[in-house]
């Protein structure tokens, strides 16, 4: 049994043929999904689509990326959604300093906010960190009693040591799977199981064998499959372990 712990499962890439896709990943093992949000206009419809079978888990969260849709009214609005609807985890939010426009400033009283809820509500959050892991963990610092995950680890071992001392998990998915990606296979084959879920972020950042394809979530068997590969373990174990970190780390309720 295996948790994808980042998915955008209520992307419109997924409208055509959500339901299929949700019984491809349970076919494959994947029976709950941590859906990650990345701006208010989008909450609505993804706690619509949590709300069609079991398994869905809902984040609420305002992502860097989508800054231009940003109003300072939507963090007022977070906190009610959290009141009202119980998500597992604030998220996806974070910082994003590789594209060209969206002000770092800006990002940061966000992202500051968001960790404020966290703090408050006793959530994890769910964070994104694009060439801005330093900027990252110095906010999470400064915040403090925290916990959560930052996705698509893609900084260094020393960054990784620093998050785990603060409490936090790293995500990995299809990046792992090329063989470019030196760096990251080290650390996937040595860091300790107690900080690593396995993610797909559907329907971005497909694996190897699928490059420029849609990704959705039963392709995690082969972010797995890696993993377990370069480890030298046995999948099982892998799965086990990650998805126990899941059902730890969000609270989720046991398999459907």
């Amino acid at each position: 049994m295996l948790v994808d712990s980042h998915s955008h499962l209520d992307a419109a890439e997924f409208d055509d043929d959500r339901n299929q896709v949700i019984a491809r990943a349970r076919q494959a093992g994947v029976t709950r999904q941590v859906l990650c949000a990345t701006a208010a206009a989008q909450w609505p419809k993804l706690r619509e689509v949590c709300s069609t079978q079991e398994g869905l888990y809902p984040a609420y969260g305002l992502h860097p990326t989508f800054l231009a849709l940003h109003r300072k009214p939507h963090l007022a609005q977070l906190r009610d959604w959290i009141e009202r609807e119980r998500p597992v985890a604030i998220g996806e939010c974070g910082l994003d300093y590789f594209v060209e426009g969206l002000d770092p400033l800006v990002q940061m009283e966000y992202f500051e906010a968001q960790l404020q809820l966290a703090r408050e509500y006793d959530l994890p959050v769910i964070v994104h960190a694009r060439r801005a892991v330093d900027a990252v963990i110095t906010a999470i610092r400064r915040a403090g009693k925290l916990r959560g995950v930052v996705h698509s680890f893609s900084g260094s071992q020393q960054q990784a040591e620093q998050l785990w001392q603060a409490g936090f998990l790293l995500g990995l998915g299809g990046p792992v799977t090329y063989e470019r990606a030196q760096r990251l296979r080290r650390l996937a084959a040595s860091m300790p199981l107690q900080w690593l879920l396995l993610e797909t972020d559907s329907p971005d950042q497909p694996d190897a064998d699928i490059r420029g394809q849609r990704n959705e979530p039963a392709r995690l068997v082969k972010v797995l499959e890696v993993v377990a590969g370069l480890r030298g373990a046995d999948q099982a174990e892998i799965a086990a372990v990650t998805s126990a970190n899941a059902e730890r780390l969000f609270k989720l309720p046991p398999p459907p």
